[in-house]
């Protein structure tokens, strides 16, 4: 990507568009036209875009909006649906092979699905999936919904079930097939793909969340996950362990996005094909962290 990012903007009424903002010069806050001539517009859709996510190494993206989730080429601004949902995909992870996507939707699953290649059509209609509320351990929202519809080239069998709206995954680079989930009950989880139906491998106790699309952030060496809650503290918990090892009020507003900083040099190992601990054995840890909430952009030096 060159030092480029994505980002996105959704309306409920106006649909969405898909931005590239150039972030390898200097940003010049005091000057608007300075900042539009970094952004390029890349795509637009007639729906809500609720999150988007694009790998190191590959000029597509994904985005998730209130009918589904997209594949956008960033070179060319062409964009294929990949995955048809009545419910609203919120958050959205590209596992390390950049071929598969996890979504997490507002009815608490999360899809797996398969973009590497064209997908497959019934009279040119997506191929239709039904996944029984109780094959995920949970009954359906009435007596009269016991299973909900999704479409695309999907992982039935990989599917999870999180007791409410998935707010925030993340896949997990130095260990194969596992990933982190939050929910907008509090809920955080580590999960195995390899085996969703023994449930949870690791749980993460303390976080505040009820309603909030509140994000996680996991640092370079994969060691550690952090939160902001509703209750304004920010917390730190072990990967491996679920201990938590961080819980402090820091701010007088919800801190809902977190990131840990993440150098140059190992997204240009990556992008060099490197492995994830081949990247990491040849660099020091950073251990600033940055978060914002309606207050702002923060940035903490750990000790």
């Amino acid at each position: 990507m060159q030092g480029n990012r994505i980002t996105t903007l959704g309306s409920e009424t106006s649909g969405g568009s898909v931005y590239i903002l150039n972030l390898v010069e200097p940003v010049d806050f005091d000057s608007s036209s300075a900042i539009g001539e970094m952004m390029h517009k890349t795509a637009d859709f007639n729906c809500t875009i609720w999150t988007a996510d694009c790998s190191y190494n590959s000029n597509r993206a994904v985005i998730g909006t209130n009918v589904g989730a997209a594949l956008v080429n960033l070179e060319t601004g062409m964009t294929s649906w990949v995955c048809r949902s009545k419910s609203d995909v919120l958050s959205q992870q590209l596992d390390p092979s950049g071929n598969v996507v996890l979504c997490g939707l507002r009815n608490g699953a999360i899809l797996t699905v398969d973009v590497r290649e064209k997908q497959e059509r019934v009279s040119d209609r997506f191929i239709r999936h039904r996944i029984p509320y109780s094959s995920l351990g949970r009954q359906g929202p009435s007596s009269s919904k016991q299973w909900f519809e999704v479409k695309g080239n999907i992982y039935p069998s990989r599917t999870i079930l999180m007791p409410s709206s998935v707010c925030s995954l993340v896949s997990l680079q130095s260990y194969d097939q596992y990933f982190l989930a939050s929910s907008m009950d509090g809920l955080i989880k580590l999960y195995d793909q390899r085996m969703t139906k023994r449930g949870a491998v690791q749980s993460y106790e303390g976080h505040v969340n009820s309603h909030t699309r509140l994000q996680l952030g996991v640092d370079q060496s994969e060691r550690f996950v952090m939160a902001g809650g509703e209750d304004c503290s920010l917390r730190l918990w072990s990967i491996k362990s679920g201990k938590l090892l961080f819980e402090e009020k820091i701010s007088d507003s919800i801190l809902s996005t977190v990131c840990w900083k993440r150098s140059e040099r190992l997204v240009k190992t990556l992008n060099e094909g490197k492995s994830y601990e081949e990247c990491l054995s040849r660099q020091n840890h950073s251990w600033g962290t940055w978060f914002g909430s309606q207050e702002g952009l923060f940035y903490i030096s750990w000790s």
